[in-house]
Formats: structure tokens, C-alpha cells, sequence
């Protein structure tokens, strides 16, 4: 191996006074971040902010805590005490449970939304998870979680230099696969293709189309070259999901926005777009 990136973990950042997690800091900048993004989305297509932020806290809380219990079923070997099952500030989150978790608090709030709304929301969630997810994985980075097995040739492997690590640890100076940074890179990739994607202003559905299909190939592949993750018939948790999450964003591409486009989208994006001018008329002739 003629390089590797240096790799020390650094899970707390000092301040002086006090210090902070870094897991928890890109956690919740994630989330918030994530939020932001849904929320002012969410307003081009008619859906108030406050909803959107509701929304996402909703969906937040519910991931977490599948993120954590399949984190927790997949890593007894590290749950010492009772207080270790419910440490999520210091790193251990699964995102499938998390997603599955997520996408059952949320039919309820889809359902009640108009079909092309409800996509076209489902398109803001999918930019926000994006990025949210790509702040996450610095935080898995940071505590030296997802690491992976023993690399020689790989340009991004990385040097394992100390500090301590979620998994592991591997030996002092092993050069290993870390796919918490490869997923970092693929989904700050994926975060602006949707963004390209979102000012062609496509037809509803588009996004989580891509999101699903991406990160579902995207994961299936770099879980092979995960370390110390549990599997089921040779694959991981995520990877079953994934499974499933492609071939459902094919559904979406390929049928779902067929269909929407068919009814005459722009029929209900022009319709917000009316609505928008009369308030804002409105407002300015109530003000002179």
C-alpha cells in the first residue's frame, strides 16, 4: 500500500471549559439541516412550514429510537449496562430500522395530502434526508463506527492511527475500509444530484425515486466491505432493506410519476402558484 488517508478517531471536541460529542453535534445538525431544507421545499408546493417541521420531528424521533433498537438487537456484544442501550450520543444508529420506523409514523400525514402534494413532499424529504444522512456519517467517522475490513489497494482506505472506536478496534496502523466516509462521499454526490434534479422542476415523485434507488444500490455495495456488522444469509440488515428499496424506486420512477404525469402535475403546481399571487395581492392591498 504506497498511501492511506491518516485516520484517528476524534469523538469529542474539546472547547476548553467543556467538550462535545461529536456523534450528537452532526446528529443534530443533521436533523436540523435536514429539516430546514423540507421545510422551505415544503412551501414552494403549498405545505406551511410549521407542518413540514412537525412532520420532521415526528419522523426524527421515530428513527431514532428504530435506528437505536435494531442497533441495540445487532450489537448485544456491546451493551454492558442499561444506560448503554439508550447511549445514542455516543454513536450506534442503524439506519433501516430507522427508515422503516420513520415511513410508518409518516403514512398517516401522507394520506391526508393530496396524491402530487404528497409526492412532491416526499421529493423535499428525500433532498433533506440526504444531506441529514451525510452530516450523520461524520459522526460515525468521528466515533469509528462502520469500519471495515482490511484494504491494499483502495485509494480512499484509511490508516488507522489510534483513538478510541465503536468497533473494532483494528490493529495500530491497519489499513482498512471505512465505508462510514465512502457513504459520506456517495450521498454527498446523491445530495446534489437531487438538487440539479429539483431545478428542472420534475415531475413529483422524481426524488425519492432517485434517493431510493441510489442509496439502496449505493448501500447494498459498500455493506460487503463492512467489518464487523451481523448478517442474515450473508447479507446485513440494510442490505434486506435495500432489497426492497430498489425495486420500489423503480416502482416510483417508472410508474408513479408516469401516472402523475398523466394526471397534469403542473395543473396543481400552477394552482399554488395562483393562490400564492392572491395572498400576496391581498396582503399588499390590505397594507395600503
Amino acid at each position: 500500500m504506497l498511501a492511506a488517508i491518516p485516520y484517528t478517531t476524534f469523538p469529542k471536541i474539546d472547547l476548553g471549559l467543556f467538550s462535545i460529542r461529536t456523534f450528537g453535534l452532526m446528529v443534530a445538525l443533521g436533523v436540523m439541516v435536514g429539516a430546514i431544507i423540507a421545510s422551505r421545499l415544503g412551501e414552494r408546493f403549498g405545505v406551511p412550514a410549521d407542518d413540514t417541521i412537525s412532520l420532521a420531528t415526528r419522523l426524527v424521533i421515530a428513527g431514532v429510537i428504530g435506528a437505536r433498537i435494531t442497533w441495540v438487537l445487532t450489537h448485544t456484544d456491546q451493551i454492558d449496562s442499561p444506560l448503554d442501550i439508550i447511549a445514542v450520543w455516543k454513536g450506534g444508529l442503524q439506519f433501516s430500522g430507522g427508515f422503516l420506523a420513520a415511513i410508518a409514523v409518516g403514512i398517516p400525514t401522507f394520506r391526508r395530502w393530496s396524491r402530487t402534494t404528497r409526492w412532491r413532499m416526499l421529493d423535499a424529504l428525500a433532498l433533506g434526508l440526504a444531506v441529514g444522512l451525510a452530516f450523520g456519517r461524520v459522526g460515525c467517522y468521528s466515533v469509528g463506527e462502520h469500519l471495515g475490513k482490511a484494504s491494499t489497494s483502495f485509494f480512499l482506505a484509511v490508516r488507522y492511527n489510534g483513538g478510541t472506536t465503536r468497533e473494532g478496534p483494528p490493529e495500530l496502523h491497519q489499513v482498512i475500509h471505512n465505508t462510514a466516509l465512502y457513504e459520506l462521499l456517495h450521498l454527498l454526490v446523491l445530495a446534489a444530484l437531487l438538487w440539479w434534479v429539483l431545478r428542472r422542476r420534475p415531475v413529483p415523485g422524481s426524488l425519492i425515486g432517485i434517493f431510493c434507488v441510489w442509496y439502496g444500490v449505493a448501500r447494498f455495495s459498500t455493506d460487503f466491505l463492512r467489518g464487523y456488522d451481523e448478517t442474515k444469509l450473508g447479507l446485513t440488515g440494510a442490505q434486506w432493506m435495500c432489497v426492497a428499496l430498489v425495486p420500489a424506486g423503480l416502482y416510483i420512477l417508472l410508474v408513479v410519476r408516469r401516472s402523475l404525469a398523466r394526471e397534469g402535475y403542473d395543473d396543481d403546481v400552477a394552482a399554488v402558484a395562483t393562490s400564492e399571487s392572491i395572498t400576496e395581492a391581498s396582503s399588499e392591498s390590505t397594507i395600503g
